[in-house]
């Protein structure tokens, strides 16, 4: 709104330099950019990641198989653990060497994280797996899948205002510079006579 009044304003300002103008009209073009372009990259970019994570969603529900896994015993937990979320985890998940059959019919055996607080010989888990076993993480949901898409959508369009805005700012910059330097010029024109009476007539 500044810059419809700024430009309504300098209309027919007797001190209204071309400068003025121009930086009114381009604080006009960058607010038009940022209410009708901006919206437009968020919502491609965000429908394009939605489009790319519920494929995946979909792959992934396809690959990955839920099967029951049967606990053998309880692993003692390393105070060196990496994983970041342990001590959140540590209550509710234990590391057990548990059996499993997989999709395609083979046995395995090995160490897994049991969503169980007590693990005891014979308790029975859900894991995520490949068809031939192997342990996989679980599968991304398509909640989660849109919510990445929504952030992602948000966050071009954070980045496109800061690109207009960013162009918007060098471009008044450069006119402020081009600007002093015709004032630097203009004083070094008439420094020399500055004061004198009679001078220039």
């Amino acid at each position: 709104m500044r810059a419809i009044g700024g430009l309504w304003r300098w209309r027919h300002n007797p001190l209204r330099r071309r400068t003025d103008l121009a930086e009114a009209w381009l604080a006009l073009a960058a607010i038009v950019l940022i209410l009708a372009v901006v919206p437009l990259v968020g919502a491609a970019v965000g429908a394009s990641a939605q489009s790319a994570l519920q494929q995946a969603v979909r792959d992934q529900r396809a690959a990955r198989h839920e099967v029951a896994a049967t606990v053998v015993r309880k692993l003692s937990l390393s105070p060196l653990d990496p994983d970041p979320e342990t001590a959140s985890r540590r209550a509710a998940h234990s590391r057990v060497m548990a059996n499993w059959t997989a999709p395609d019919g083979t046995s395995q055996h090995g160490a897994v994280t049991a969503a169980l607080k007590s693990p005891a010989p014979g308790d029975h888990f859900t894991i995520w797996t490949d068809p031939h076993g192997r342990i996989l993480a679980r599968p991304l949901d398509s909640a989660t899948a849109t919510t990445h898409a929504v952030l992602a959508g948000f966050g071009a369009a954070v980045m496109a205002v800061g690109l207009v805005e960013g162009g918007r700012r060098l471009i008044v910059w450069r006119m402020v510079l081009r600007r002093y330097d015709r004032w630097d010029r203009a004083w070094d024109k008439a420094g020399p006579d500055w004061g004198r009476t009679g001078a220039g007539s």
